[in-house]
């Protein structure tokens, strides 16, 4: 596979040849930056661990310069961190025991740029190989503009081989804005107790964020946690950590299905549920 991208890494854990590896993906995570699959898609990842008949792969769409960093790595230049960042990776599917670990390292700016094909048509073939079963993306209600850009190229790519290939399950999973406002009815509700071992060692591997002033590892166990907590006030915890998630299957299969009018019909949701509310008890 040729991308357009001239920087593409690929990576392969256990040296299976890379078409192969792309082929027996069935939980596939395209995101802006290393380490967002470890937090938007550990479902997937621990869905996949150990399994001989489930493969998680990822893509990570940019390069990963521009990020805090403080301590050791504060005169670090962007060019220095991609290199660190691409790195910290590749270690993170090493331990996952990922299928493949796709880097494209475009620039966040092309990301962000709709009128860039490039990306679109790499992410097209991607996932045309795999036909994955499941594919975790970022939320169209994120409030990181490389997030939210490198979701809306996903799904561009998603909808452009719609006629050939829908995956089973398409979902916008929490990252840079958490999905508790999201009405439990509307909310996807993925267990994320199995391997906590493996889910920390998964995020500690990027210490480039977390010694550079990010502790992700605590703050992502700390939201799994409180979503398995605070999800159910009248009946006790089934599970201890949660991730919630949101269907994004209706825009995949309806193209003229506008983004905008999809989440703010969820959000008219919760503002009615709240105004119904108060107006019941007061």
């Amino acid at each position: 596979m040729k991308f357009n991208s001239k920087n593409a890494d690929i990576f392969v854990p256990d040296g299976t040849p890379f078409e192969e590896a792309l082929k027996r993906t069935t939980h596939l995570c395209i995101v802006a930056h290393q380490d967002d699959s470890e937090i938007a898609a550990y479902h997937g990842i621990a869905e996949c661990f150990g399994q001989k008949e489930l493969w998680f792969s990822s893509v990570i769409v940019t390069d990963g310069a521009g990020s805090p960093r403080a301590g050791v790595y504060c005169d670090y230049s962007d060019e220095e961190m991609k290199v660190i960042r691409k790195q910290e990776q590749k270690k993170a599917a090493f331990v996952g025991e990922y299928s493949v670990q796709i880097q494209l390292c475009y620039p966040s700016a092309m990301v962000k740029d709709h009128a860039e094909k490039g990306i679109v048509e790499d992410l097209k073939n991607i996932i045309m190989a795999c036909h994955p079963k499941i594919v975790y993306l970022h939320n169209p209600a994120d409030k990181h503009d490389t997030h939210v850009s490198a979701f809306l190229r996903s799904l561009e790519a998603l909808r452009a081989v719609s006629d050939k290939f829908i995956p089973e399950k398409v979902y916008g999973c929490e990252v840079w804005r958490d999905f508790d406002w999201l009405m439990d009815d509307e909310k996807v509700v993925l267990p994320v107790s199995k391997y906590k071992n493996l889910s920390a060692s998964l995020l500690g591997v990027f210490d480039s964020q977390i010694t550079g002033g990010k502790r992700y590892d605590l703050a992502a166990a700390g939201r799994r946690l409180a979503n398995a907590t605070f999800y159910a006030s009248h009946s006790t915890d089934v599970d201890d950590a949660l991730t919630y998630a949101i269907d994004l299957i209706p825009l995949v299969k309806d193209p003229s299905l506008k983004v905008d009018d999809f989440v703010l019909s969820k959000i008219d949701m919760f503002k009615n549920d709240v105004k119904s509310r108060l107006a019941k008890f007061s």
